[in-house]
């Protein structure tokens, strides 16, 4: 019992420790506060509708009516049953946000090493490495939660694989099938997806070297268990998983019927996202050094100017006052690069890219070779368009691949394995595997390479990078040559004190080791002398970008959005209708959601179909497609600034009869006949609806009625009087996976109309028309979730069964 204490006081001391780092570096949490995240703002706006809902009745709606004219809940915060697996993922998030993903970032990494054998200080070293690189740190300042969720539980992952190929199966199986559960639970399927194809490049190697040592039966025995474990991790999330994929092929990340833009081109419909668009974000091949050098490009899109701006002398010399100085280096970027927007610098650490290097002399075998494989394919692959020719061929023939968007976010593999590589070559350098002539080598080269790259760049960066930004042109037109070229100077000054900076700590790490080789140093002080480097490296970068003034009040971040003399004009109508946001990209804005049901919103999958009408005719201020759409109220800005609400008196309502139908083809077609077209009195039908419509033409019936008689985001009640069958056109978004139409209280058809709307055959009389969201695909999923958990029980206690068995055997 004693024997178990002592080995484990190091880890539970590392656990607190890494508690407290978390805690301290996101300080302001302690005193209430909470991060100010852009992207989660708009989540806020997006979600408000199901959480009040929930709230006041404690069920799930899974529909809501505040985006976009209505959508599926799915991917934002819908609770399913039987998800255990997100219950141990909030116990294990226990820390305040986003201290909590900090957190899950160190534990997961110090972990991965615990399994790679690696002693527990060099892991402490590690955690705090990973966890501290840059674009870890910058996405939870943004507000890029489910990404940051991801990334955490990758090491996870791995160390559950490893531990399987090493022939610790039952453990590898029970930690492959929780933390790849994990894993899913973040629901950001992009970096999972990036995730694979490291761990395809991984077993791709393990293959070649088991088929070498004469393996090969080990080898499938250990892939068997893992495929189990994923199936089984699947199966925990079902809902979540079946639920995305099932309103994704309606989204704008799945294949669009139309085949002609609004411009009139043609329209590429294949399933994915447009070559563009997948590489708006693509790294470029010289930007790569940004992870060594933190502003070797200038840095953010935003950086500050350096002090002593050669920029801001050329400005006072042509006589500019301070207000007019500083409207124009608001305009001017540090950033040099070709992204269209850069938050911060993917810098992973002067010291981890030394330790790498380093480690390329010192580390043999497997982990090796997927590590350098893993890095030279994600590197390319972050290129983007820079590298066309690889990017191209993934998106054409690598299944998925095009489903995601900003290439360089891929580079969050190399976040995750240089730091792997740099401590397992500490590892090696601090333990007798090498001689002492190998490491003294190995440590000079190294040495050598990563210093000798940086001073050269130090020494002749006004002959080898131009600092010249694709903006440039614009302020010599505007201000002259000179001024352009005090620009360029202030970047060169940034890139210069950047470069000197990752020097100094290339050479520091360099000595320390170098004093360690020579007994100067004995291990533990020189791992406290890296941690110390380590962390004053990072963190005093990550401050530059996410830090103390990015926290607020709570109050600020769970209510971001406050009512203006707008918003308190259109609540004062207490009826069902929507609400377009004119004074903003209505369809990049999640401000209207938050208080009404919005036609615009903020998502990364939109509805694919509302997508096609804002393009075509919502952006282009049709007004007829706002009026079947029942937008009652428009927000517009007034002449001094402030935002107005103007009564649509055009709207249709909630429901109306149509006397004709218009027949269209096909898709194109369908969106086309919109255009000009009286929705009061016809509507569009495509041709596969048509069979459901008795006549083209209706018989009119001028008694006829059809109100909203309650509404609720998942459940309609309409009442409806006609002498004779009605087509009637309801404002509400077709979404047949999910939503059953009732009369009088038994199952109805309905079916398309207007590309977007939901149309019925009423028959003739006094009848209840209700429309229900009860999606099968909840059911189906949350079954599955159950039957999952139940079996991983089962394996887990029967495992444990057996293990425990068997250590008693032996004893």
């Amino acid at each position: 019992m004693q024997s178990n204490y002592k080995k484990s006081l190091p880890h539970l001391v590392v656990f607190v420790l890494f508690i407290v780092a978390s805690l301290a570096y996101f300080n302001p949490v302690l005193q209430g506060k909470k991060i100010f995240q852009s992207d989660i703002v708009q989540y806020t706006g997006m979600a408000k509708q199901q959480n009040d809902f929930r709230k006041a009745t404690g069920e799930e709606t899974y529909w809501t009516d505040a985006a976009f004219g209505g959508m599926p809940t799915y991917q934002l915060g819908a609770k399913y049953p039987n998800n255990y697996i997100k219950q141990l993922d909030l116990a294990i998030r226990f820390l305040p946000r986003p201290a909590d993903y900090l957190f899950l970032y160190f534990i997961g990494m110090y972990i991965l090493f615990l399994v790679l054998k690696v002693d527990y200080k060099l892991a402490f070293l590690g955690a705090l490495a990973f966890g501290f690189s840059t674009y870890l740190i910058i996405i939870l300042g943004v507000g890029h939660n489910a990404k940051a969720h991801a990334i955490a539980y990758m090491p996870f992952v791995l160390s559950g694989i490893f531990l399987t190929f090493r022939g610790k199966y039952l453990w590898g199986f029970l930690l492959l099938t929780v933390s790849m559960g994990l894993e899913l639970v973040a629901n950001h399927f992009q970096m999972t997806y990036y995730l694979m194809l490291l761990l395809i490049i991984i077993g791709i190697v393990y293959l070649i070297d088991a088929f070498r040592k004469k393996l090969l039966p080990h080898y499938f025995k250990a892939v068997g268990i893992m495929v189990v474990a994923v199936i089984i991790s699947i199966g925990l999330n079902a809902t979540n998983i079946l639920a995305t994929k099932e309103y994704a092929d309606t989204s704008t990340r799945g294949k669009t019927e139309l085949t002609v833009n609004a411009d009139g081109t043609s329209k590429d419909n294949k399933t994915g996202l447009d070559y563009d668009y997948i590489t708006e974000y693509s790294y470029g091949r010289l930007e790569s050094f940004n992870l060594f050098i933190p502003r070797f490009m200038g840095g953010s899109s935003s950086e500050a100017f350096p002090k002593d701006s050669k920029t801001v002398e050329s400005l006072m010399r042509m006589g500019a006052s301070a207000q007019e100085a500083n409207q124009v280096l608001s305009q001017i970027p540090m950033y040099w690069g070709y992204q269209t927007y850069v938050g911060a610098p993917a810098y992973i650490g002067a010291i981890v890219i030394f330790l790498a290097v380093l480690a390329l002399f010192l580390v043999r075998g497997r982990l090796k070779w997927w590590v350098v494989s893993g890095f030279i394919l994600t590197l390319l692959l972050s290129w983007g368009d820079n590298f066309k020719g690889l990017t191209q061929f993934f998106i054409d023939y690598v299944p998925m691949y095009d489903k995601f968007r900003a290439v360089s976010s891929i580079q969050v593999i190399i976040e995750l394995i240089l730091p792997i590589l740099a401590i397992v070559g500490l590892h090696q350098f601090f333990n007798q595997f090498e001689r002492e002539a190998e490491k003294k080598k190995a440590l000079l080269w190294s040495t050598g390479i990563v210093g000798g790259l940086t001073l050269l760049f130090i020494l002749f960066k006004a002959r080898l990078f131009d600092f010249a930004s694709p903006y440039d042109s614009y302020f010599r037109e505007e201000m002259g040559l000179p001024f352009v070229e005090a620009i360029r100077e202030d970047r060169m000054s940034l890139f210069t004190s950047d470069a000197i900076r990752s020097l100094i700590f290339v050479l520091l790490t360099a000595a320390v080791l170098w004093f360690f080789m020579k007994g100067t140093l004995k291990k533990g002080f020189a791992v406290a002398a890296l941690c110390v480097l380590v962390l004053v490296d990072l963190v005093g970068v990550d401050r530059r970008y996410v830090n103390e003034e990015d926290f607020v009040q709570a109050r600020l971040v769970d209510e971001p959005f406050q009512k203006n003399g707008a918003d308190i004009q259109i609540l004062e109508d207490d009826g069902h209708y929507r609400v377009y946001d004119a004074t903003t990209n209505a369809f990049n804005s999640g401000r209207a959601s938050y208080f009404h049901n919005a036609l615009g919103g903020y998502h990364a999958a939109k509805p694919g179909r509302m997508q096609d009408l804002f393009e075509y005719y919502i952006s282009q201020g049709n007004i007829g497609i706002l009026n079947m759409l029942n937008v009652r109220y428009i927000i517009t800005q007034t002449k001094n600034g402030g935002p107005v609400a103007q009564r649509n008196p055009y709207a249709n309502g909630d429901a109306w009869f149509v006397e004709n139908v218009q027949p269209a083809k096909n898709a194109d077609e369908e969106i086309q006949l919109l255009d000009s077209l009286d929705t009061k009195k016809t509507a569009v039908v495509n041709k596969e609806f048509l069979s459901k419509i008795p006549s083209q033409k209706m018989e009119r019936d001028s008694t006829a009625t059809i109100e909203l008689f309650s509404h609720q985001p998942n459940k309609l009640v309409y009442e409806a009087s006609t002498k004779s069958p009605q087509l009637a056109i309801f404002s509400e978004i077709y979404y047949p996976k999910g939503w059953n139409a009732y009369i009088n209280g038994k199952p109805a058809e309905y079916f398309r109309a207007n590309y977007v709307l939901r149309a019925m055959v009423i028959p003739p009389g006094n009848n209840k028309i209700e429309f229900k969201f009860e999606p099968k695909v909840i059911q189906t999923g949350s079954t599955i979730s159950l039957v999952s958990s139940i079996i991983f029980l089962l394996i887990l206690l029967s495992g444990l069964y057996f293990a425990f068995r068997k250590k008693e055997l032996k004893e």
